[in-house]
């Protein structure tokens, strides 16, 4: 049985939602666009600093823009 937490995100549907590209987010938080694209597809997880900074700026409480699986 495998109890392994898998954080899962909502990015790509709350950027789309404020119509903010990849790269629009990147320079508001402070990271490359390729850093939210690895975010998004999950091969990377984000800091606790960084997700923060991504809910300040899509405006999105953490669990409405993480969860686990």
């Amino acid at each position: 049985m495998n109890n392994e937490l898998i954080l899962r995100n909502r990015l790509k549907v709350a950027r789309a939602e404020k119509y903010i590209s990849q790269d629009d987010l990147a320079k508001l938080v402070g990271v490359s666009r390729q850093t939210i694209s690895s975010i998004e597809t999950g091969q990377f997880n984000p800091t606790a600093k960084l997700a923060l900074l991504l809910c300040i700026a899509l405006d999105k409480k953490f669990e409405e823009l993480f969860y686990f699986d």
